[in-house]
C-alpha cells in the first residue's frame, strides 16, 4: 500500500479515546521515498486470467471515493477524504493524472493513480488493494502492472524515472515489496499527522504519539 504524504501537525491530540467535534488521533510515521531510474528488464508478468486492469478516463468523485476509503481503510489513508469534491473533481479531471482500476471477477480489487505533473517523472500516488485480495498473490503482478504503466507515461525520455513513497502507517511488506520490485530509497522523514476522529479510521496503538 501507499499514499501521497506531505501532512503536517495541525491541532495538539485530543487526549481522549472518544470523538468530539475537532478532535483528533495524533501518529507519528516514517516515510521512505523511492525512485527508479530505468525500466525493469524483461517482459512485464501477465496479470492472473480473473483480473482485469482498467484505465477508468472519467472517474467520479464517487467512485474515486469509495476506492480511497476502502483500500485505504486499514493504512490511515485520510488525506483525500478531507478533500472537498470540488478539489477531487478537478485533480480527476487533470490529464497528467490517471486512474487506473484491478478488477477481480467483475468487481473492484484494487486501484493505482499516477501523477505526471512532475516533469521527466511519474509518481504512482496511490496503489492498494481491497482489503479481501491482501495476502492472496496478486499483489506483486499487480504491481509490476503500475510501474509498466507509470514508465509508458514518462515517454522513455531523457532523465525520465518513477517515484513512490510508503510509510509506518502501510502493509508491513510495502518497502519491501518496492524494493524487490527495483526502487532504490531516497530519503527517510518523520511526520506527524493529526487524524480527525470523525474519519473513524482504525488508528493502530503503535502509532499513536
Amino acid at each position: 500500500m501507499v499514499q501521497q504524504t506531505h501532512a503536517t501537525p495541525s491541532k495538539p491530540p485530543s487526549g481522549s479515546g472518544t470523538s468530539r467535534p475537532g478532535s483528533s488521533t495524533r501518529i507519528g510515521v516514517d516515510v521512505t521515498f523511492l525512485r527508479m531510474m530505468r525500466p525493469p528488464s524483461g517482459e512485464t508478468p501477465r496479470l492472473p486470467g480473473a483480473y482485469d486492469l482498467l484505465t477508468v478516463a472519467r472517474p467520479t468523485v464517487g467512485f474515486y471515493r469509495y476506492l480511497y476509503a476502502t483500500v485505504g481503510r486499514d493504512y490511515c489513508w485520510w488525506l483525500r477524504r478531507m478533500t472537498p469534491d470540488a478539489e477531487i473533481a478537478a485533480l480527476l479531471a487533470d490529464p497528467r493524472l490517471s486512474l487506473h482500476v484491478l478488477y477481480h471477477q467483475g468487481e473492484p480489487g484494487g486501484f493505482f493513480e499516477l501523477d505526471g505533473r512532475h516533469g521527466n517523472e511519474v509518481n504512482i500516488g496511490y496503489f492498494g488493494l481491497m482489503p479481501h485480495l491482501v495476502g492472496q498473490g496478486i499483489g506483486s503482478a499487480f504491481l509490476q502492472a503500475a510501474i509498466a504503466e507509470a514508465w509508458r507515461r514518462t515517454g522513455m525520455r531523457p532523465g525520465a524515472a518513477i517515484r513512490v513513497n510508503t510509510c509506518t502507517a502501510d502493509h508491513p511488506r510495502a518497502l519491501g515489496a518496492y524494493v524487490r520490485a527495483g526502487f532504490c530509497p531516497v530519503r527517510t522523514v518523520r511526520e506527524v499527522w493529526d487524524i480527525p476522529d470523525r474519519l473513524g479510521l482504525p488508528i493502530p496503538a503503535r502509532l499513536r504519539v
